[in-house]
């Protein structure tokens, strides 16, 4: 498993990251700057837009929206965090947000309310990892985990706030959200080429 390019030199924040250039990809955690490149596979493009369309599909008369990156998710330590201080931002594959209170001209500030991360060899060791427990501190209330190779992991978050052991679809089968009540995903379509 990998691990993306980091800046461990300074502690970072969102005023820094945004006068960094336009044509780098980052997301910090904890203050730490991670590289978001080289660009994703094709096999994790596939499935990223099998996904969004999906999502964008049956979101289509709902409150709920989901997002593709390049989008800003700020995750401060709290509500009265200035903006330029919050030293976390992602921008998981796909962030769905129901409250419409928490999205900027930017992105958004605070949890979505279900994130789907990809794995890229470079980034599967921080979204197994460091994401993970983000997550989970954050309230992000699901996570599902895709594994192009055809898996994929839901984490759902409990009243401790941690998640639960994780439902594991491989190859076939699907995956039900409880976010998005009624919505479920058959695996095998993620997967088919």
């Amino acid at each position: 498993m990998g691990q993306g390019l980091r800046k461990t030199d300074a502690h970072y924040t969102y005023g820094d990251y945004r006068g960094w250039p336009a044509d780098e990809r980052w997301e910090l955690i904890h203050g730490t700057a991670w590289n978001l490149s080289p660009a994703p596979s094709r096999a994790h493009q596939a499935v990223l837009g099998e996904l969004f369309g999906q999502f964008r599909e049956w979101l289509k008369d709902k409150p709920c929206r989901v997002y593709l990156p390049p989008f800003d998710v700020l995750l401060p330590s709290g509500p009265e965090q200035a903006e330029n201080e919050v030293d976390t931002v992602v921008q998981p594959d796909l962030s769905v947000f129901c409250d419409p209170e928490r999205l900027t001209d930017a992105g958004a500030r605070g949890a979505p309310d279900l994130v789907v991360e990809i794995l890229s060899p470079w980034t599967s060791k921080k979204d197994l990892n460091d994401k993970f427990s983000l997550y989970a501190t954050h309230g992000v209330k699901e996570y599902w985990v895709v594994d192009p190779a055809g898996s994929v992991q839901l984490y759902r978050l409990n009243d401790k706030g941690q998640y639960d052991d994780p439902e594991i679809v491989v190859k076939s089968g699907s995956v039900s959200s409880a976010v998005l009540e009624g919505f479920r995903v058959d695996v095998e379509t993620l997967f088919t080429p």
